[in-house]
């Protein structure tokens, strides 16, 4: 029966998905599970574009600038700027622009050193704790991640974005319960996160509660009607259910809707297992 086959499951963290070579819960039902190459490191830099941000000012903004278009460059200016005294600002950016050439392991180091360093603001301080989370996950070191989260809570806890950080990292070490949980009190802070709905239905699903995977997913729907993670998540549940057809609807949708993206990808190739068949399961 095609209720066996290996699917891939919804990517979580729209910043992270296209992380290099992070695994978060784009895995496959299988126990012998591979992670999924999602891109490249840069698609997923957690720049911060809005408040509270660590520090402010002319030279922060332009090395800021920089990482999108020259990040070798932003590396060099940061190092510059930081030895002439940038402070805060400089060594944010030289992390950020190490994220950006491909070494997140030391670009999330580097920023959690200074978010437990800095005078900074509370809020300032845990987005920086929440960057270096992001980071940790796209080095592939769930439990760091997990910990820089957690720290961050400590700072703010009722911060519903850093809340599904979290849930990222427990899902990425199958720590389904615990995703649950942070996922459900990002969402009684905010109800209308759809991405918390799907992310939580995914977790559901891994638990095999599949009446509350659904349920979530139809709620993620209501607010969303064209949100592709809810589109590739309910394919796997029609799958499962033995809608076959319903499953390619939704997947198909998906990749149109997103185009040359990581969820497309994945829904991609849940194609190509369904029309593989039961020779793989």
């Amino acid at each position: 029966m095609f209720k066996s086959v290996a699917l891939i499951g919804t990517v979580v963290g729209v910043a992270l998905a296209t992380a290099a070579g992070g695994a978060l819960w784009d895995r496959r039902d299988g126990p012998a599970a591979e992670p999924i190459a999602d891109g490249t490191a840069t698609e997923a830099l957690p720049v911060p574009p809005i408040p509270p941000r660590i520090a402010e000012g002319v030279d922060y903004d332009r090395c800021l600038d920089l990482l999108s278009t020259d990040p070798n460059a932003a590396s060099t200016f940061a190092d510059a700027w930081e030895a002439t005294g940038g402070g805060d600002g400089a060594t944010h950016c030289r992390a950020l622009a190490d994220i950006a050439l491909g070494e997140p392991e030391r670009g999330a180091d580097i920023m959690e050193k200074l978010a437990a360093g800095s005078r900074g603001q509370a809020a300032a301080r845990a987005s920086v704790y929440g960057q270096a989370g992001q980071a940790w996950l796209m080095a592939g070191i769930p439990i760091r991640a997990y910990g820089s989260a957690t720290l961050a809570l400590t700072l703010t806890p009722d911060d519903p974005d850093l809340l599904i950080d979290r849930s990222i990292a427990a899902a990425s070490m199958e720590r389904y319960h615990d995703a649950v949980d942070d996922l459900t009190h990002a969402l009684d802070l905010d109800p209308r996160r759809a991405d918390a709905l799907v992310f939580r239905g995914a977790a559901w699903r891994h638990l095999n509660q599949m009446e509350l995977a659904q349920d979530d997913i139809d709620r993620a729907f209501a607010q969303d009607p064209e949100n592709p993670d809810a589109l590739l998540e309910r394919g796997i549940l029609r799958q499962r259910r033995g809608d076959r057809e319903g499953a390619r609807q939704d997947w198909e949708q998906a990749i149109a809707l997103s185009p040359n993206t990581a969820t497309a990808d994945l829904a991609q190739q849940n194609l190509a297992l369904l029309e593989a068949g039961p020779e793989r399961r």
